[in-house]
């Protein structure tokens, strides 16, 4: 009888059972909707305001397994800067979890990849040429050009 009503009872607003089905690894892409805060000023019935915000990006790691405290790390690159956010896997701030592409890992925390988009870049910014040294030495422009 007393196991009965301890299922009964409701310890958070999050659906536990739908958050550890969630099959997503390191290398996925997923869309992890969260309740943000509205900074505009209270409602007016006094109660705090929350709107959506989506966050898309890379799984990089998932850690704890499906325990209580399970986190997992995302990485989205905005505006050429890499951004990252951690995530409990139970937290009600998180509306829902999206899974977008499935991708397939060798490795289960893809920490390389962050270094990895460093290098990147600088390849990139090598191939540019500098604007100044350009004006300054048109005929060296030119040559680069070609």
């Amino acid at each position: 009888m007393a196991g009965n009503k301890i299922n009964k009872i409701k310890f958070s607003p999050v659906d536990i059972e739908a958050r550890k089905k969630l099959d997503f690894k390191a290398g996925d892409t997923i869309n992890v909707s969260s309740k943000i805060l509205d900074e505009k000023g209270p409602a007016k019935d006094g109660a705090s305001k929350y709107r959506l915000q989506s966050f898309e990006g890379i799984v990089l790691a998932r850690k704890h397994g499906k325990e209580a405290g399970a986190t997992f790390t995302v990485r989205k690159v905005a505006s050429g800067v890499g951004v990252e956010r951690i995530f409990p896997l139970y937290s009600p701030m998180i509306d829902k979890v999206e899974i977008t592409k499935r991708a397939r890992a060798r490795r289960s925390k893809l920490y390389y990849i962050r270094t990895k988009a460093v290098k990147d870049v600088r390849r990139k910014m090598r191939s540019v040429t500098n604007v100044a040294e350009a004006e300054a030495e048109p005929e060296v422009a030119e040559k680069v050009a070609e």
